[in-house]
């Protein structure tokens, strides 16, 4: 079977290092075609979302989301209907240690500064995938497949060794004006990201604190506090119940609160009944 036209993207902040990876794809895979050139990865997201392309080169350290984040989030956001999910190829300057995560994943890396001879050998793994999936899983299993090792890469600290965590935040300082708020995480609800801000709910207020939703997640309790999408963590014993559509997705109902909260695909794996 022969393999159709091919399109990619390139999400590399780093102007000469990501054209330098389009010149090297132009000489090793000249049917390739690189329909787009992110230099973040909110970016990455939304090109990706205009183009579908068959394949994503993902920088691990970009400004805003990261590498790992942008994957997750296109999981997220991609249709079900049209085409597959794309093959993503992470891109990394990470030592043994992170590289030993990626192995155990169905999706590839390229180390930097990129070699020829190892992006030659990540090209012909991506041309012999894209030929397996056009007889093999339909998309939808494909996509969840990627779902399910990106989440496996996330939970693991986004490849990040292995530090002991402080205690857990137990009270958050929010200022008010010349005031400074004590809010105890107990009364949270939950945290929803707002640009550079969290929103902070609790039955009966809201608050904004300034700092992102990336930066407080290590500092928050992961056995009470899940995050069930890219920009929301619940508090789990908040939780009345999960309601599930015609479509699949859940939905949150949260006790002593007329907020519903969405659960993203990536997350759905945490509400199984027993």
């Amino acid at each position: 079977m022969n393999l159709p036209a091919c399109t990619a993207l390139i999400a590399e902040d780093e102007i000469l290092l990501a054209e330098s990876l389009r010149q090297e794809l132009s000489r090793i895979w000249p049917a390739l075609e690189v329909v787009a050139m992110a230099g973040h990865g909110q970016e990455a997201v939304d090109q990706a979302l205009r183009q579908r392309p068959d394949i994503c080169f993902l920088d691990i350290r970009m400004p805003g989301l990261s590498g790992l984040e942008a994957a997750a989030a296109l999981a997220e956001d991609w249709p079900s209907e049209g085409p597959p999910f794309p093959l993503l190829v992470f891109v990394t300057a990470y030592d043994q240690y992170a590289l030993q995560a990626f192995e155990h994943a169905a999706v590839d890396y390229v180390l930097k500064p990129v070699q020829a001879e190892r992006l030659a050998q990540t090209c012909e793994r991506l041309r012999k995938a894209l030929l397996a999936r056009q007889t093999e899983q339909p998309a939808p299993a494909l996509l969840q497949n990627t779902v399910d090792q990106l989440r496996q890469l996330l939970s693991a600290g986004g490849l990040a060794s292995s530090i002991r965590r402080p205690e857990p935040l137990r009270l958050l300082q929010v200022s008010i004006g010349q005031t400074i708020q004590m809010v105890p995480v107990d009364e949270v609800l939950y945290f929803e990201a707002a640009d550079k801000y969290v929103r902070v709910l609790t039955r009966n207020k809201e608050h904004l604190v300034r700092i992102s939703l990336r930066e407080l997640l290590p500092q928050l309790d992961s056995q009470r506090f899940w995050q069930v999408h890219r920009s929301v963590v619940v508090r789990a014993d908040a939780i009345d119940r999960a309601v599930r559509d015609e479509s699949g997705r859940l939905t949150l109902h949260l006790h002593g609160s007329p907020d519903t909260l969405n659960v993203s695909r990536m997350y759905a794996p945490l509400f199984k009944g027993m």
